[in-house]
């Protein structure tokens, strides 16, 4: 995959002190993130309890052994301290030395931490894509919507399945424009350590219809006509996507598949190649060394790229896990207006080696 930037002017360098809040499947991964960028300072992770990922992360073999652990309130201090954690403090009480907390927290407890803990002591907050509508008054795509995020003090980075969509329709839209759009989802029934999903042997349908990831796609993109419908399968690594998009001009293949190949974060891969599935391309990642087999890229299968009759059809893969993990990182810097949307890419992209 290539990746075709113009970088601007530089913005001025900001050390930006970040914590993560809640150490899970997107919290860890998001920490690593920013410890690898130059422009932001880990400045320490939080939870209430222990977790097998908060204790192999923190192990002196762990990716990130010495970071500061905090608690966001005293009965998880307490909670981490019986279970043998060193905590350093009550997030509350270094307030005053943190820019921006990444809330990777479960749903419902990202609000009660907004409420209590961010807005009392002025603390900018990144939330993820099951956190509630309302919790701020940005939905963030770094593709889609960059610049709706400068300067804000609350964003909400949209879901896995909602961050492929926003980049690729985003693309397309840009380039040929889109009159409206239906897209198919097949969900992943759990990640790899949820076993309480487990096992199963089942198809689920989502008799919501639309499904909410059309609206979702909606709050980054408000001019989209979407309409969304979704399964959900007993598989662990990665969902799939089905997207029939009606044009507004004549197209050919070749244009739309050069959009997907210059979209930062799209990955064209081909079925004739090996890669015809999920679980090879799965394989793919683990062969290449990616940490956890992750692909923060969206994967659109070449050979399913498609018009007929002013309808484009594709199909691409959604790694769950960490899709949204670089998002996080360039939210920080549009809410702290660090950088612009091509330059902040850039940079994210290089520090984790997608580039």
């Amino acid at each position: 995959m290539k990746f075709l930037f113009k970088l601007t002017e530089p913005f001025p360098v900001k050390m930006v002190k970040v914590v993560v809040n809640g150490v899970g499947t997107i919290g860890k991964r998001v920490a690593e993130a920013v410890k690898r960028q130059e422009d932001m300072e880990l400045y320490g992770i939080s939870d209430v309890s222990q977790n097998g990922g908060l204790r192999t992360v923190l192990k002196p073999e762990g990716p990130l052994h010495g970071t500061d652990l905090y608690a966001s309130n005293r009965d998880g201090k307490q909670n981490l301290e019986d279970q043998g954690f060193h905590v350093n403090a009550v997030l509350e009480d270094v307030a005053d030395e943190i820019d921006v907390v990444v809330d990777c927290t479960p749903p419902g407890i990202d609000a009660k931490n907004k409420e209590n803990l961010y807005e009392p002591n002025n603390i900018k907050a990144i939330f993820q894509g099951g956190a509630p509508k309302d919790i701020a008054p940005v939905a963030f795509n770094a593709d889609a919507n960059y610049e709706d995020a400068r300067g804000e003090d609350y964003v909400k980075v949209v879901s896995c399945n909602t961050t492929s969509l926003s980049r690729t329709l985003s693309a397309v839209d840009e380039n040929f424009g889109i009159d409206h759009v239906v897209a198919n989802l097949v969900r992943r029934g759990g990640d790899i350590p949820q076993d309480s999903r487990g096992p199963i042997n089942s198809t689920v349908p989502v008799t919501d219809v639309p499904s909410h990831h059309g609206p979702d796609v909606q709050a980054v993109l408000p001019d989209l006509d979407i309409k969304t419908l979704a399964v959900k399968v007993p598989v662990t690594y990665g969902h799939v996507h089905m997207v029939n998009a009606e044009l507004e001009a004549d197209v050919d293949e070749e244009d739309v598949k050069q959009a997907f190949r210059d979209q930062p974060r799209v990955s064209l891969v081909k079925a004739g190649h090996g890669y015809d599935s999920t679980g090879k391309i799965h394989e793919m990642m683990r062969d290449l060394e990616r940490p956890r087999s992750d692909m923060p890229e969206a994967a659109v299968w070449e050979e399913t790229v498609t018009v007929e009759d002013g309808t484009l059809y594709w199909i691409h893969m959604v790694h769950q896990e960490s899709i949204v993990v670089p998002d996080n990182v360039d939210a920080i810097r549009a809410m702290f207006e660090m950088e612009d949307k091509e330059g902040s890419i850039s940079k994210t992209d290089e520090a984790l080696n997608l580039r």
